[in-house]
């Protein structure tokens, strides 16, 4: 017999997910099986797993060590094969600073370079990164991986910088994963963009993903029942003849959507490989070296009154902008000291 008393992490969510959690490798069908014949209880009586667990409930495996143990996939979490290899992390991820951490929440300025979550099985995302810090830390323990796994909550473009928050605890992976939802974060990005815009606006318009090129497609009106709602708001921040430094929030989050809407409305940015002007994306990367778009998530601000998380509640965070972001920002004229926050 195995027994599990909920930890904190573990409280909030149903017994079935735990139990899935717990043992990932049997079919449901055995749980459903296991709990209709009181092989598995909770505090000493019949569930049917769709109880919401609460701290201290006291879950009953009444099966073989053999029984469960053969329903557990083994999983590598403090490394990936990219660290078993070079004894190391990707170099780009030495670069990922803390911008704000307590108990639940862990907020990041992400390098550009990584990846938020995989793309495919052998990637090393933030997640990984996330997991490592905290067990090297002592903030999680191996064997809290089996129930509860921290993740991201927000997602950027590999090659987009900036603030990206994660959940430490239950309660912070469901806060922050609410707010996002509800869109009750206020997100704010820096970018700098082709051509002169002089004066700010608040765009409407439809994305239709293309999954084979991971390409999205902007038109003012909906062209198919696939087309997405989206919104974009910017403001100029300094501009000349040929380019602006602008301040974009969204008020809508999809893929690639500050990239696509602004190349739609003709003010593409600078580095832009999917989207951007090549003609002027040839001239940076001769000139300055830069490969990808200059884009930054740069302040996200909380609401005043949170249920959950309450730590974060009023904050407002905000991420260095990169060193090359600034140099070439100086160059083109189109500096502001907005860039500097947070240094």
């Amino acid at each position: 017999m195995k027994k599990i008393i909920v930890s904190k992490n573990e409280a909030g969510q149903k017994l079935f997910k735990l139990l899935v959690k717990y043992m990932d490798a049997a079919p449901q069908s055995f749980f459903h099986k296991m709990l209709r014949k009181k092989n598995i209880t909770l505090n000493g009586k019949r569930a049917d797993g769709s109880e919401v667990l609460k701290e201290t409930d006291e879950v009953c495996l009444f099966l073989s060590e053999d029984t469960i143990k053969g329903f557990q996939s083994e999983k590598k979490d403090k490394t990936t094969a990219v660290e078993e290899k070079t004894g190391k992390e990707p170099k780009e991820f030495s670069d990922i600073r803390i911008v704000y951490e307590d108990e639940d929440v862990l907020v990041l300025n992400k390098p550009v370079g990584v990846l938020s979550q995989k793309a495919a099985p052998e990637d090393y995302s933030l997640n990984e990164w996330v997991i490592s810090y905290l067990l090297r830390s002592g903030a999680l323990k191996e064997s809290d991986l089996q129930t509860f796994r921290p993740g991201v909550c927000n997602r950027l473009d590999r090659n987009t910088s900036g603030l990206i928050t994660a959940g430490k605890s239950m309660e912070g992976l469901q806060t922050l994963s609410g707010l996002f939802k509800e869109r009750t974060i206020h997100k704010e990005y820096v970018c700098i963009v082709a051509g002169r815009v002089k004066t700010g606006s608040r765009i409407k318009g439809y994305l239709v993903k293309d999954e084979r090129t991971n390409k999205v497609i902007v038109s003012a009106t909906k062209q198919t029942e696939e087309g997405a709602v989206i919104e974009t708001e910017y403001v100029p921040v300094v501009s000349n003849e040929n380019y602006t430094l602008l301040k974009v929030r969204l008020i809508t989050g999809k893929t690639h959507q500050i990239r696509a809407h602004l190349a739609s409305v003709g003010h593409p940015l600078l580095g832009d490989g999917k989207y951007g002007n090549k003609s002027i994306n040839g001239k940076m990367l001769k000139e300055f070296g830069l490969k990808y778009q200059l884009l930054h998530a740069l302040q996200l601000s909380f609401p005043e009154k949170m249920t959950g998380c309450q730590a974060l509640s009023g904050q407002c965070l905000v991420a260095p902008v990169p060193e090359l972001f600034c140099r070439i920002a100086k160059s083109l004229n189109v500096y502001d000291a907005c860039l500097a926050k947070g240094k």
